[in-house]
């Protein structure tokens, strides 16, 4: 069995002119949300066996406090500049390039991709998934490179919570 925990980055700041969007930060609802929906999965889920995040300080950010609540060491959050990108393509070459040895992974990316892969890869219809948004799949493998039809276990968004 393999698990992936994708998370869409929190919600970020267009407060900033004349910044490129791979530099754009969090606002101060995003740092809220994803200490909040961290702390939820903290309880609710083991520590995933690897972290990855996008190159994006926006997504960087919220893997860090992710990072944070689970007590991940910051040294061995990967990144990924493949991530950066708004289709499923890369998203779905970085799962199944995963080292077998991970049974769960938890990826930090961006939206339209991570709705589109949640909808191919899991069997319940998500129509969106939302800044600082957590889907849970699970897959009945044991090599990332197989993955199909998993099932979609949970999502948990911040709108549950307040």
């Amino acid at each position: 069995m393999k698990i992936l925990y994708i998370v869409r980055h929190a919600k970020s700041s267009w407060e900033y002119d004349g910044i490129n969007d791979i530099d754009r930060p969090l606002k101060k609802r995003g740092i809220e949300d994803a200490y909040l929906i961290s702390k939820v999965l903290q309880r609710k889920i083991e520590t995933p066996s690897v972290f990855i995040s996008s190159c994006a300080n926006r997504a960087l950010h919220t893997a860090m406090i992710f990072s944070y609540t689970f007590n991940y060491p910051l040294a061995n959050l990967k990144i990924s500049k493949s991530l950066y990108s708004f289709s499923d393509g890369y998203l779905i070459k970085t799962v199944k390039t995963l080292d077998n040895g991970f049974d769960s992974a938890i990826i930090f990316s961006h939206d339209h991709g991570i709705s589109d892969f949640v909808n191919k890869f899991g069997d319940k219809k998500v129509d969106h998934v939302p800044t600082a948004g957590v889907v849970a799949i699970e897959f009945k493998t044991n090599h990332w490179k197989d993955i199909k039809n998993g099932k979609t276990l949970f999502t948990e968004f911040p709108k549950y919570y307040k």
